[in-house]
């Protein structure tokens, strides 16, 4: 007997009395991509990049194989490349000299300073190129911490927000598209975009970290950017993993 004989079809629907059949949307190719909930293209990438002073200088970050930080005249190179590949989009992150560290990142929010110049001079050599930017303290603080870090290690919060927003605005000034604020800090998203539109900087974004966990995956991050917290954790302002 034949497969098809063996199953009433007329009867079998009958019985299970559905509503819904989703398979039907997934019976071809042509269907499952028409209805498909995600489709991942170049367009949806951005390019995390990793800057430092000098110049001619590539060193590989140890504990990412294959990742490197990269003095501006050479990053200047890869973004080009990168876009010319169809990237659109890229995310800063500097490696700040310890020299310029403080306990309240003051460098953080330097027109001349290091992310500041790098913002300018990509977007001169590439102006269609989106440049998103990582606003948090601990790059440029010399505890290592989002925060600035009172003597009995406590954080911060509302003198921290008023460190970022001179950030995002040093930021925004230089050329940014959009800015990153990853410290999570409370109240800082708020504070951030009324400053930034009240000097006049309404089409600048905001990409929100909404989530954060006080990970160790972030380990690695950290190498390439020499910000690992000088004591303690991040847990009063990340959330437990």
């Amino acid at each position: 007997m034949s497969l098809p004989n063996l199953i009433d079809k007329s009867i079998a629907s009958d019985q299970l009395q559905l509503t819904h059949r989703p398979r039907r949307m997934r019976r071809t190719a042509a269907f499952r991509r028409m209805v498909q909930e995600t489709q991942l293209t170049v367009n949806d990438l951005i390019y995390p990049v990793f800057v430092m002073e000098g110049q001619g200088l590539k060193p590989e970050v140890k504990s990412m194989p294959g990742c490197y930080r990269y003095s501006l005249d050479l990053l200047l190179k890869e973004v080009t490349e990168a876009f010319e590949l169809g990237i659109n989009a890229i995310a800063l992150f500097p490696l700040i000299p310890q020299d310029l560290k403080d306990a309240t990142g003051t460098e953080s929010y330097n027109p001349d300073g290091l992310i500041q110049r790098t913002i300018r001079a990509i977007k001169q050599e590439v102006p269609e190129l989106m440049v998103i930017t990582d606003v948090a303290l601990d790059p440029f603080s010399s505890d290592g911490h989002d925060g600035i870090v009172t003597e009995d290690g406590t954080i911060l919060n509302d003198a921290t927000v008023e460190v970022l927003i001179k950030m995002a605005l040093s930021q925004a000034a230089a050329g940014a598209d959009m800015v990153a604020p990853s410290d999570m800090m409370d109240g800082r998203i708020g504070a951030i975009r009324k400053a930034l539109d009240g000097e006049g900087y309404t089409d600048v974004g905001i990409l929100a970290y909404s989530a954060k966990y006080a990970s160790a995956y972030y380990g690695p991050f950290r190498d390439a950017l020499d910000s690992a917290p000088k004591f303690g954790d991040k847990k009063t302002y990340q959330m437990d993993p």
